[in-house]
């Protein structure tokens, strides 16, 4: 009897533990490298980007301390893509992370993955300067040259 019992535990909790790059990915940031999440209700400039295998169009952006932005992201190529804002040091390093994980979804306001021919939109204040980038961290897709700059004034 203990053994089935044993057994049907087992089965219980295989029924819903999923692998950890099937889940949504979330860091819980306390503050972004680029700036913040946007704020709906204040105004913001629209910057649509294509995204294809393997470039973002346009490549180089420039905005000012901040300005916030609302990305309309279009993807126009035949995979899935990625838009992650962030610094190139903190995109190599989740890149790597994203290797393990490669189905890894993101659940945060400074990335987000867009299907073949879909359109999804981030909006983000940049209240830091510097220069930042966006990145396609799905494996391979950053390493073949699928990344692009804003720069902060």
């Amino acid at each position: 009897m203990m053994r089935f019992a044993a057994i049907g535990l087992a089965l219980a909790l295989a029924t819903i533990w999923t692998p950890s790059g099937a889940h949504d990915h979330h860091h819980g940031h306390e503050s972004y490298s680029a700036g913040e999440p946007g704020d709906p209700a204040s105004p913001s400039r629209t910057i649509e980007i294509a995204m294809n295998e393997m470039s973002y169009e346009p490549f180089r952006i420039e905005v000012k301390r901040g300005e916030q932005i609302r990305f309309v992201l279009r993807n126009v190529g035949t995979e899935d893509h990625e838009f992650l804002l962030a610094t190139t040091r903190e995109n190599l390093e989740h890149g790597a992370m994203m290797k393990k994980h490669p189905n890894m979804a993101h659940d945060e306001p400074n990335g987000v993955r867009v299907a073949p021919k879909k359109t999804a939109e981030i909006l983000w204040k940049f209240t830091k300067p510097g220069t930042f980038e966006y990145s396609c961290l799905i494996p391979d897709h950053r390493e073949y040259g699928m990344t692009g700059r804003v720069t902060v004034k």
